[in-house]
């Protein structure tokens, strides 16, 4: 399951995906995760989710993206929900349909649910990234 959280810069995108975390450790038997550019959510997601600042790990191409969600899971196959903060920032947007696509393809196969929140007019976006939208 790939759910896409999309709206203008101040349109309460963050908020909403911090409370899907709160939800996410209370209800989900399992680990759940939170990956981010910066260091903004420090005081905001709950010390039961691992929070990981992508910009630790120089996101140099999108194939180093998928590498490294996929070495989340291998290295913990307790995760259930993967939540991504300012998605466009991280990956390159040109080649978001493709990626969300895989990560579709890749919660599939390894149960986890990814909620991602996009930095994005949900009129201006193709239909391939409109359909993951809540």
């Amino acid at each position: 399951m790939v759910k896409l959280i999309l709206g203008l810069k101040g349109s309460g995108k963050t908020k909403l995906l911090v409370d899907l975390v709160k939800k996410a450790i209370d209800e989900e038997n399992g680990d759940v995760v939170c990956l981010e550019q910066k260091k903004d959510l420090t005081y905001d997601i709950p010390y039961q989710a691992r929070l990981i600042h992508a910009s630790e790990y120089e996101f140099k191409s999108n194939e180093y993206f998928k590498g490294f969600i996929s070495g989340l899971h291998a290295g913990n196959y307790d995760i259930t929900h993967i939540f991504i903060d300012n998605f466009f920032k991280i990956i390159d947007a040109t080649e978001a349909e493709e990626i969300l696509q895989w990560l579709e393809v890749f919660s599939e196969n390894s149960g986890i649910k990814f909620t991602i929140s996009v930095t994005a007019d949900p009129e201006s976006v193709s239909e391939g990234i409109r359909k993951y939208q809540i």
